[in-house]
């Protein structure tokens, strides 16, 4: 498949009306489950004041500070080559990839085409974007087993009920396959990634999928050339990769506990128990790498009714505020960046057709 095949089947994919996928699914499971749950009187406990307006601004702010910690990941594994608003467009497109596909997918598939369009070469953009999948399980791998240990299991999942079992074990399948991966991508970038190329290219000749066994060969020269460039960076450089990772992953998981202090008040968390909604959410989001649903939509809103049913108010109306501050935006975003960047994507194409 030629190159220009590829890019535009990527380029059509990212259709706007794909935003109605998740968005029906998401509220469609808590309109149900709202319906199901309500009783006259559920939103008494909520304290509605200018301080809970404060604490909603606050939740947008961790989001905003996310994506920032984001730009400037790009920006360091770039050197600098991507400018802050290219870095910006890229995580709106890879977010609102993310949003449109399935959990188990996600938007890395296509993120190599996005910071490749920005004008970073093939095999660096493919590199750019192992290092932050690299970086990313780095950060689960270490956190939410700390996590599980200093919080307990009981205090993640209710375990009086089947489901808070079924659910952590769900959570300990994901957290496997994400260190599975990061030993994969470990082993590649610096052990020995000709190995891992060979292994790659051997699993790849199964019948059933032996139709993108051009498409690994290709990655796995990519990572070659990956490692080659990364490994000679100096420690410092990978630390502050790591830091900008880190930030960004707490920022998106205090929207939770602002959400809280909010409708509230903020004597109701104490310091332990903004940890444990901090330790439940880190299992949330490793069980939603296993969902086949657009951007976890439905499950996402259950598991957390599930994980927060203790709460003094009506969960499905916080999970549902939860998904507006951190999930819906870049379904807005995405539906209004990517007509402007598929037209600018497209016309470059023809200018460049012309010029040859």
């Amino acid at each position: 498949m030629s190159n220009d095949t590829s890019d535009s089947s990527v380029v059509s994919g990212l259709k706007s009306w794909k935003i109605l996928i998740p968005i029906v699914l998401g509220l469609g499971v808590t309109g149900i489950m709202f319906y199901r749950e309500y009783e006259p009187g559920i939103f008494d406990t909520m304290q509605i004041t200018a301080w809970s307006i404060v604490w909603i601004i606050l939740s947008f702010m961790m989001m905003a500070t996310r994506d920032v910690g984001y730009m400037l990941r790009l920006r360091i594994l770039s050197d600098k080559e991507l400018s802050w608003r290219q870095s910006f467009r890229v995580i709106m497109l890879w977010e609102f990839a993310s949003a449109v596909t399935p959990s188990a997918v996600g938007g890395t598939g296509v993120a190599v085409f996005f910071v490749n369009a920005e004008g970073i070469s093939g095999g660096r953009s493919t590199g750019i974007v192992m290092v932050t999948s690299f970086l990313d399980e780095l950060f689960f791998a270490i956190v939410f087993p700390i996590a599980v240990l200093l919080i307990g299991h009981s205090n993640i999942f209710d375990f009086s009920s089947d489901i808070g079992s079924h659910l952590m074990y769900i959570a300990w399948i994901g957290y496997g396959i994400k260190v599975t991966y990061l030993l994969l991508l470990s082993y590649g970038f610096f052990i020995n990634p000709q190995g891992l190329k060979k292994l790659l290219v051997l699993i790849f000749k199964l019948p059933f999928i032996r139709r993108w066994s051009s498409a690994i060969d290709k990655i796995g020269n990519d990572m070659i050339s990956t490692a080659e460039y990364f490994r000679a960076w100096s420690f410092t450089k990978w630390i502050k990769a790591f830091a900008a990772t880190v930030a960004s992953w707490i920022a998106r998981y205090w929207v939770v506990n602002t959400l809280i202090v909010a409708f509230l008040g903020m004597d109701y968390l104490g310091l332990t128990d903004h940890f444990i909604v901090f330790g439940k959410q880190l299992a949330m989001w490793i069980m939603m790498l296993v969902m086949p649903t657009p951007g976890g939509s439905g499950f996402a809103e259950w598991v957390f009714s599930e994980c927060f049913a203790n709460l003094s108010i009506s969960v499905m109306a916080l999970a549902l505020c939860w998904r507006i501050v951190s999930y819906y935006p870049y379904l807005i975003m995405g539906a209004i960046v990517v007509p402007k960047w598929v037209k600018r994507i497209l016309n470059n194409r023809k200018n460049d057709s012309k010029a040859e």
